[in-house]
């Protein structure tokens, strides 16, 4: 046996493990969501039964599944575009400006992201109660008592409230990722854009996200994925979906339509949307960073 057969089989014998475990975790049971949204199955005991397409018909005719298709649109266009541009501002200020307290203000910004998701729900549900809350107090002390409300029982604010959470707990994360992209430019194009009169604004905005764009382009994905996974311990912890469903994201709607009335079959319908969806989500913004950095 010859030094390059030996090669390859020793390149398999590492890899089949690792593939063998992500097909057994990954792949299958992706498969199984496909098959088993075909079927009307309402629990582990029960003979699944055929339907074809009707779990997926029944879904664009269901008013809650389509409001909550919107409210996690909206939460997936709002978020990663604050997370993003708040990390951006707040990496570049960290990074190029002379700040004494530098180290302490990235470890206050990034403290959130350490957190757990859970803690940062009961957190914010505090902050956001009305009449104990942050917010509310914070406000009266203004003397602006008027605009006191309560923020996740309202359905105009209950969105936004939950956006700032979401952005909130990410954009440190985020922060830190351009801080070490920022560290890499040449301190030469500022000092060269610096003689010819460019202000910091200029800089940040002809520099510092040209040089970052292939960071943002992959940040802007994991934002976007990150937003769905999330928002569905967020959702769950601070509003349950309410106040009457207008809180409610796709996951949260897939976990009662599995765990409280046990139907999975129509709850995986929901499962393939929600992974096409993202698929077809990831490919856009790829394409559209992919364009914007050309």
């Amino acid at each position: 046996m010859n030094m390059r057969i030996r090669r390859r089989l020793f390149i398999a014998a590492c890899l089949i493990p690792g593939l063998a475990i992500f097909g057994l975790f990954k792949v299958y049971p992706t498969i199984q969501v496909f098959e088993k949204s075909l079927f009307l199955w309402t629990g582990i005991g029960d003979e699944p039964k055929f339907i074809g397409l009707k779990n997926f018909t029944d879904l664009f005719h269901d008013d809650v599944f389509l409001l909550s298709l919107r409210n996690t649109g909206f939460l997936m266009l709002v978020v990663p575009v604050l997370t993003i541009l708040i990390a951006l501002i707040n990496a570049s200020i960290l990074t190029r400006s002379k700040l004494k307290e530098r180290g302490l203000y990235r470890t206050l910004f990034f403290f959130p992201s350490v957190l757990s998701f859970v803690v940062i729900a009961i957190l914010w549900s505090f902050i956001y109660h009305p009449t104990i809350g942050f917010v509310n107090s914070g406000l009266e002390l203004m003397g602006l008592s008027d605009w006191a409300m309560a923020w996740l029982g309202d359905q105009r604010t209950v969105l936004w409230a939950l956006a700032v959470t979401l952005v909130w707990q990410a954009a440190g994360y985020y922060m830190v990722m351009y801080m070490a992209g920022i560290d890499g430019i040449s301190p030469e194009l500022y000092e060269a854009a610096s003689m010819d009169g460019a202000t910091p604004i200029q800089q940040f905005r002809n520099i510092t996200v040209p040089m970052l764009w292939e960071i943002i382009r992959v940040t802007i994905v994991f934002s976007i994925n990150g937003v769905l996974t999330i928002s569905f311990v967020v959702v769950s912890i601070m509003t349950a979906g309410g106040p009457d469903r207008h809180s409610e994201v796709v996951m949260t709607y897939l976990y009662s339509q599995a765990f409280t009335n046990s139907n999975f079959g129509y709850a995986m319908a929901i499962g393939v949307v929600i992974f096409v969806l993202s698929l077809l989500l990831a490919l856009i913004s790829n394409r559209l960073t992919e364009r914007r950095g050309n």
